[in-house]
């Protein structure tokens, strides 16, 4: 038998232990491998050429401080079983594993209203199956269905292992060092009272910290203009491929890509089976930065466009707006493009508008609550002196507009 005690060295807390024989075959399987070829950020090393992360990274890293935070929970004298501490590690680890190419950027345009959290239920229950059963316990954790709610709370919430780790790995990848928090701290102030996750007050600054720096990143790092052109790009490219295909066009392709190309599915269809998931299962990165490569060729002169342009970073111009652009401002855009080339015909394709949202703490889906030395439970926005955190509940929403700053030859 194989020795399956191994070692990770991670660049942000250093050598990270495999917690046993059966997380180290499914870290084995292919579905996980898989996440080594998909980066965490997607098209955010456009803007900082270091954030080459990939999902596998962020999800051994999770799986890391779900272990510290499990232990430290015991260490307040809070049992957890060794099947319970098994099964949070897995979910943890396996919570991303249903994203596609590019992780956020194309997941609602390979599968049409689909998120990656329903692909990771099936793919959980795929998993379940080839492995005897074996992740019941960690399902029954990820769907929120296990007793002891802290658990799934520790996995998904407004303070959980997901967001320690990526605001950290994605940190330190992009160089942004305002977006530091200190997770280590807030992972050992961690407390439980009536089966639900509260923060210490020694920690309370900490908090507001990782709730700033939350905003933070995704303002300067996740909703950047640059980032947001090139996703742009890419998900009008794949729309323009979907296009061509279903039109009757022969667009070289992989099997995998292809095949999503051809049909315009969604998880909820009474159509989607396992051969599709098995084809999800087969998509990454790759597939797509090979078809660009290809379509560069293409006789379709949008797609070739659209290819060499993010090809050779020729990114489109950004415009933002806290409100929405006018009808007649983006008639005076694709006129403007008109105006400057023969072959118009396809050109409202290329000016794209659409909104972005950011709310770095959503108390509609869990508070953030402090345990203070009296007892007393206080939801962080009424427990820190910080006007700002309250404010932080609000979303905040903006407008783009996306367009061509050259024009198809």
């Amino acid at each position: 038998m194989s020795n399956k005690k191994k070692i990770f060295n991670d660049p942000i807390y250093g050598f990270i232990t495999i917690p046993s024989p059966f997380i180290f075959d499914i870290i084995e399987h292919p579905y996980f491998q898989r996440l080594r070829r998909i980066k965490q950020l997607g098209l955010a090393d456009f803007t900082y050429p270091g954030a080459l992360h990939t999902r596998f990274h962020h999800a051994l890293g999770a799986m890391h401080l779900m272990g510290m935070a499990i232990e430290n929970l015991r260490s307040k004298g809070h049992f957890i079983s060794e099947q319970e501490a098994e099964a949070a590690q897995i979910a943890i680890l396996l919570h991303d594993i249903g994203h596609g190419p590019f992780s956020h950027t194309l997941e609602f345009t390979i599968l049409k209203n689909t998120n990656h959290e329903q692909l990771t239920l099936l793919i959980l229950k795929k998993l379940n199956n080839f492995f005897g059963n074996r992740l019941s316990l960690a399902i029954e954790i990820f769907e929120n269905r296990y007793p002891r709610k802290f658990l799934h709370q520790l996995i998904s919430s407004q303070l959980d292992i997901d967001r320690l780790d990526y605001l950290q790995r994605d940190c330190f990848f992009t160089g942004v060092s305002e977006g530091t928090i200190g997770a280590d701290r807030i992972i050992k102030m961690l407390e439980i009272v009536n089966d639900q996750i509260v923060v210490e007050e020694k920690a309370i600054y900490s908090i507001e910290n990782f709730l700033s720096a939350r905003r933070l990143m995704y303002w300067q790092v996740y909703l950047h203009k640059t980032v947001l052109s090139a996703e742009t790009m890419v998900i009008q490219i794949i729309k323009r491929a979907q296009f061509l295909v279903q039109q009757g066009q022969q667009i070289t392709a992989t099997d995998a890509l292809s095949f999503f190309l051809n049909k315009t599915i969604q998880v909820e269809d009474s159509v989607f089976d396992n051969d599709m998931l098995e084809q999800f299962l087969s998509l990454d990165d790759y597939d797509v930065w090979a078809a660009i490569k290809f379509w560069t060729k293409s006789d379709d002169k949008v797609l070739s466009y659209l290819c060499q342009s993010i090809l050779n970073r020729k990114l489109f111009k950004v415009e933002i707006s806290p409100i929405p652009f006018e009808k007649t401002y983006l008639q005076s855009k694709i006129e403007e493009l008109k105006n400057n080339n023969q072959k118009n015909e396809y050109l409202e394709e290329l000016v794209v508008t659409g909104e972005i949202s950011n709310a770095a703490y959503n108390t509609n889906n869990h508070q953030i609550n402090i345990l203070k030395r009296n007892g007393d439970i206080m939801e962080i926005a009424e427990a820190s002196d910080l006007a700002n955190i309250q404010a932080l509940n609000r979303i905040v929403k903006k407008y783009y507009l996306c367009y061509p700053k050259t024009i198809i030859s």
